[in-house]
């Protein structure tokens, strides 16, 4: 069973994240789909506008349950190979010529933050929330998503989202510059729809080489800075911090960290 649907109709392409749960949690069958989507529509010569939504929830984020995980016995360079998923997975959706819109219910969790990081416009329900929970888990933020951060909300913002690990709700989100529109709860798919028809409307080539020198100004030293960030992974995942911080997790208790 396919974890994501696409249609296209009228220069407009339409993507369903449904795992048929309601969490949408990322495991390494949907973002391989995702991944898979992206470089599909990177082809699609009259596309002008796409609309990612969820059946549920946006994403729960990492699917820790998840039987195609990582091998725990796999060797620093099968490890290396296997969490490159994440990032060419964001970096196929910020390399779509066509504008993306995410359209955000209940919450958008870790890797599916990062993925939205990567997109053009984001529309959110009012009651929904994001968080980046990944250095309370005793690891780095990854997948190249701290320039497309700080890009977005500066730098002060950046440290407080990533390193607090707090939720962010939708009117925060906004006036941060996390998300461009708020809507009512159940309407963010609506929302996202009229955004995509308004672009759709405009001269694709136009719209297409605009989208591509704003993202060259913004993100002009996107690598440099975050070339290293899938080895700094590597490490944290070495470190007794990370196996307390996933011990604690299942336990549901608070972690106790020592900086080894």
């Amino acid at each position: 069973m396919n974890c994501v649907k696409t249609d296209i109709d009228n220069r407009i392409a339409w993507v369903k994240i449904s795992r048929g749960d309601g969490r949408n949690a990322f495991s390494q069958k949907m973002m391989l789909e995702l991944r898979d989507t992206a470089r599909m529509l990177q082809d699609v010569p009259d596309l002008t506008a796409v609309v990612l939504s969820s059946d549920g929830a946006f994403s729960a984020g990492a699917d820790l349950s998840d039987s195609d995980g990582i091998r725990q016995d796999a060797g620093l360079l099968e490890m290396r190979q296997a969490i490159k998923l994440g990032p060419d997975m964001c970096k196929a959706w910020e390399d779509i010529d066509a504008y993306t819109i995410a359209a955000i219910e209940q919450y958008c969790i870790g890797g599916a933050s990062a993925l939205v990081a990567s997109m053009d416009y984001r529309v959110m329900g009012a009651g929904s929330h994001m968080r980046l929970p990944e250095i309370g888990l005793g690891i780095n933020m990854s997948w190249q998503t701290i320039p497309r951060l700080v890009a977005q909300i500066g730098p002060a913002r950046a440290k407080q989202y990533t390193i607090m690990c707090e939720k962010i709700n939708a009117v925060d989100a906004f006036s941060w510059g996390l998300i461009e529109q708020i809507s009512q709860d159940g309407g963010a798919f609506d929302e996202a729809v009229r955004i995509a028809q308004k672009v759709a409307s405009l001269p694709p080539l136009a719209v297409k080489m605009t989208k591509k020198a704003i993202n060259a100004t913004a993100y002009a030293l996107a690598d440099a800075t975050s070339y290293m960030d899938r080895d700094q992974y590597l490490l944290t995942v070495q470190t007794e911090d990370f196996q307390e911080a996933m011990t604690a997790f299942f336990e549901k208790r608070a972690p106790e960290f020592t900086g080894n």
